[in-house]
């Protein structure tokens, strides 16, 4: 009995993606993104959000993990509270893996442009289809 549990958590754990390659979705996905960066480069953090799912159980995690839309709005706002904090962003997207039809994995980095620094990581972002709209339900950033 253990060794076919331990095969079938072994065949779980290494299936693949769903292949549902779908064009339409990709790139609507990927305009999600370029929004969010010139919304984020005209100074704009709520037409930023509108990225994201506006729900209670949006998660972010960064330096810690937050719950809600409302939540990620505030800290993003106190912590870019300035257009010289909030530099010039841009997301250099790696890979776009579809998990199912309204379901797609996507990662990235990001890097901020800024006169003192230029910080940049790696992010894991998860899109589904929300009301017929593609929006991030998690993200993680590095």
């Amino acid at each position: 009995m253990k060794y076919l549990l331990g095969m079938l958590v072994f065949i779980i754990g290494c299936s693949q993606p769903v292949k549902v390659h779908d064009e339409e979705a990709e790139n609507t996905i990927r305009e999600v993104l370029a929004k969010q960066q010139d919304a984020w480069n005209a100074g704009n953090l709520e037409l930023f959000m509108e990225g994201y799912w506006k729900s209670d159980s949006l998660q972010f995690i960064g330096s810690s993990i937050r719950y809600g839309w409302q939540q990620t709005l505030d800290n993003y706002k106190k912590n870019y509270s300035t257009r010289e904090l909030m530099g010039r962003l841009q997301f250099d997207i790696w890979q776009l893996v579809p998990l199912a039809p309204d379901c797609y994995l996507l990662t990235g980095q990001y890097t901020l442009f800024r006169e003192a620094d230029q910080p940049s990581g790696p992010f894991t972002l998860l899109f589904k289809k929300k009301n017929n709209e593609w929006v991030i339900v998690y993200d993680h950033t590095s």
